[in-house]
């Protein structure tokens, strides 16, 4: 056994999930985040990445879904029957896609209600908003303002501030690209990069844009349908020629037009 392998953190184990008692829609997905490791969930929209991430924090209830099959472990420890609550002062906390403010409230109230779980008094409080702050400057600038009426970049730093204030050491993290300029979405990256390597916090990403995703990432699963298609380190994927033709748009003769890659369902070798 390799002793120098990282810990494995959170372990998904051949899960099924099934909306409604009759729509199937993971199909025995199974994937490993190790400690202070970035891993990109990867796939078109509808492959199942939002429903890995609601399974994994237990969000599923709210919207008629339920875990039928297999485990979910966090330190080695089973997971899938905890309350979201309970997970969260495990750790574990979900960003969820689309931002998802308090309109009403002002940037740092909204970052003030991530701590509600913690009981270390309000110096650590501080302290720790103090360290959001740093990493997202622009919030400091706006924090007297109501996150309603800031800008969708704004907005996703607020929500990856207010899951920092839990002191998590594992965030998942769900299309945090959605309905922002490539700028911003270079910066929140690079932010999210940092907090990983500075904060040690692991990151579960979901994520469409596949090409700004395997920059980052450490390793990467790919979803179709459901079920893991392709997984592997992030440099693996990023040089796989059908990653690179079906998710990146690019071939061994250069970017593919879509009317090349329409048909790539047809031709998708891992999937015989």
């Amino acid at each position: 056994m390799d002793q120098t392998a990282p810990e494995i953190l959170l372990q998904v184990n051949n899960v099924e999930v099934i909306y409604d008692h009759v729509i199937l829609v993971l199909k025995g997905v199974s994937l490993d985040l190790p400690k202070g490791r970035i891993v990109a969930l990867l796939g078109a929209n509808g492959a199942g990445k939002t429903t890995t991430l609601k399974a994994i924090s237990n969000l599923l209830h709210a919207e008629r879904g339920e875990v039928t099959k297999g485990a979910i472990s966090y330190r080695g420890e089973r997971v899938d029957c905890l309350s979201p609550n309970a997970l969260v002062k495990r750790g574990v906390i979900q960003v969820m896609e689309g931002r998802h403010c308090f309109g009403h409230l002002t940037i740092e109230e909204n970052l003030l209600t991530g701590a509600y779980t913690r009981g270390d008094g309000g110096r650590a409080v501080k302290r720790d908003l103090e360290m959001v702050y740093d990493y997202f400057p622009r919030l400091r600038e706006r924090r007297d303002s109501q996150a309603g009426y800031t800008s969708g970049g704004e907005q996703q730093m607020c929500a990856i501030g207010r899951a920092l204030m839990a002191r998590p050491s594992t965030i998942l993290l769900d299309e945090p690209s959605m309905g922002l300029a490539p700028q911003l979405v270079e910066e929140i990256f690079e932010i999210v990069s940092q907090l990983n390597q500075k904060e040690y916090v692991s990151f579960l990403l979901a994520e469409q844009n596949t090409n700004i995703a395997l920059r980052y990432a450490h390793y990467g699963y790919i979803l179709e349908n459901g079920r893991v298609v392709m997984e592997g380190s992030a440099e693996t994927l990023s040089s796989n020629e059908d990653v690179k033709e079906f998710y990146l748009g690019l071939s061994a003769a250069g970017r593919k037009s879509y009317r090349d890659v329409k048909h790539y369902k047809r031709r998708k070798r891992w999937l015989a």
